[in-house]
């Protein structure tokens, strides 16, 4: 069930044509819209419990170039603009900044036909060069980490000392200043403010044009290690939108910002068609609120493990929890949001019944849960398919 990369891409879920499906009680099946269509449609998101998936023909597209344009704006003119930027541009995410008015927006979308006949370099001298080079945009945060490594101070104590870690600090990238930076206070909350406030300006001065393979820039780039909870909701048609993406991620800044979380950056924000897959956090039909014409937002939080010290990552871990619990007690309800499945962290029965049980209703609120066990229990009557964690989500231990 994983996210699309723009309003008019459905997820992944979609693009399976037809899978063969190893079950305990029926031997292999072959599944597609037009063989036992039904069990296709909950097999596609099947979460390894309906049967072994042993074969998968993909709906594809060719390896294609895509022209791609990064640049910030504010919350108040992104309100303005969004829903136009969902419409005009095949693939869109937006990138949110707690606590700073930066928004970062990707945008990429296929050639122009003036670039289509051009050699590589000729179609990249038709693009605007950047305004500040790479050193030059990740000066804000090299300058905030070597004043919180007090550099000029060490300088007139240890300059040998100092000047090796100025190097050290010169030669990091982005990922890595980071992670460095977020590493010396991540539950600040105004260590946190002043490192997204250097990240907002870095990505100020990233605006660029680049042109590269589909496989390239749509890609993850998930970085080091990290807590990461992310949901999918309803926000209408492109035709006719709710705007409940801008509401959304409006809300959660204000609730990040009066509560005080320490949120780094940045929240991703994507959007997807919506999916047939009754499984898939984008189905149609969830609670009778979507069809296929409907798009749905898919919003990331995070939180970064940048140091190895076992209590430092112990703190992180219980504040994410924190911050995932307030947006669902606060957001997900309202939203009709959904917890993409590889997300959900089942807690203990013995330790959280209340947590575990609220993460059951929502379930059974959104998907057909009932007729779900009814399959397993026909194509698995032994439950030897099963584990732990989808006994638990699904209620049946």
């Amino acid at each position: 069930g994983a996210h699309g990369t723009g309003a008019s891409v459905p997820p992944v879920d979609m693009q399976v044509v037809r899978m063969k499906l190893a079950t305990p009680a029926f031997g292999t099946l072959e599944l597609s819209a037009t063989s036992h269509p039904d069990l296709f449609e909950m097999a596609k998101v099947g979460l390894g419990a309906l049967g072994v998936v042993t074969e998968v023909t993909l709906q594809c597209v060719d390896a294609h170039d895509l022209l791609e344009h990064t640049y910030t704006t504010t919350r108040a003119q992104l309100q303005k603009d969004h829903i136009r930027i969902l419409k005009e541009h095949r693939h869109a995410r937006f990138m949110w900044i707690p606590y700073t008015d930066t928004v970062v927006v990707v945008t990429n979308d296929y050639l122009p036909s003036s670039m289509l006949e051009l050699g590589d370099e000729a179609r990249r001298a038709q693009l605007p060069p950047p305004k500040y080079t790479p050193a030059e945009a990740t000066a804000p945060m090299r300058d905030l980490l070597k004043e919180m490594y007090q550099i000029q101070h060490l300088k007139r104590i240890a300059p040998t000392a100092a000047t090796a870690l100025e190097e050290s600090v010169d030669s990091m990238g982005f990922g890595a200043l980071r992670d460095e930076l977020l590493a010396i206070d991540p539950l600040n909350v105004d260590h946190i403010k002043r490192v997204n406030q250097a990240e907002a300006d870095f990505w100020t001065r990233s605006e660029s044009y680049d042109i590269g393979k589909n496989t390239n820039k749509l890609q993850f780039d998930c970085g080091g290690q990290q807590w990461v909870s992310e949901v999918a909701f309803p926000v209408g048609s492109l035709e006719s939108p709710s705007h409940a993406d801008f509401r959304y991620m409006q809300e959660l800044l204000q609730m990040i910002e009066v509560k005080q979380i320490p949120a780094p950056a940045p929240i991703e924000q994507r959007w997807s068609s919506s999916s047939s897959s009754r499984m898939s956090p984008a189905a149609t039909g969830g609670g009778g609120y979507t069809t296929m014409d409907d798009v749905h937002s898919w919003v990331g939080i995070i939180m970064y493990l940048p140091t190895d010290d076992a209590t430092q990552r112990t703190d992180i871990t219980e504040a994410f929890f924190n911050y995932k619990k307030e947006c669902a007690g606060s957001l997900w309800g309202r939203y009709g949001a959904q917890e993409h499945w590889a997300k959900i962290e089942v807690p203990s029965k013995s330790k959280d019944c209340e947590a575990l049980d609220s993460i059951q209703r929502r379930l059974k609120s959104r998907f057909p849960v009932e007729t779900f066990n009814a399959l397993r229990r026909q194509l698995d009557p032994n439950n030897v398919l099963a584990n732990p964690h989808i006994d638990q989500l699904m209620n049946t231990e």
